[in-house]
């Protein structure tokens, strides 16, 4: 099943939405050794990212953990804008909402650039 990841992003100031193509969201899962990658997306007209990925995406056998340490990078063309904090061991299954043919949907909040 794929978990889905939603963040939001407005600007300071006007609080509109960020969007264009020249904004792009990635996703990471923090490891002692090495991150994963997960994914990225671009931002669409309402300054939401989406990415989706499977459980087993952040797990390997040097880190067997439950729950994943996930942080983001913003992008706008190659220069890296805001970058969130390592949000630790997240419990998924407590803020994932279920949609029925998409999978899990973990909604990080909006976030201020």
């Amino acid at each position: 099943m794929n978990i889905e990841v939603v963040a939001r992003f407005i600007a300071k100031g006007s609080d509109a939405p960020l969007n264009g193509d020249n904004f792009e969201m990635r996703l990471f899962e923090k490891d002692l050794m090495e991150d994963d990658y997960l994914g990225r997306s671009p931002l669409d007209e309402d300054g939401v990212a989406k990415i989706s990925f499977k459980h087993g995406d952040y797990k390997d056998f040097l880190n067997p953990e439950i729950n994943p340490d996930l942080y983001f990078a913003l992008y706008r063309g190659e220069a890296l804008i805001f970058q969130s904090k390592v949000m630790r061991d997240l419990d998924l299954e407590s803020m994932e909402k279920f949609k029925m043919g998409e999978g899990e949907v973990v909604d990080l909040g909006t976030f201020l650039v």
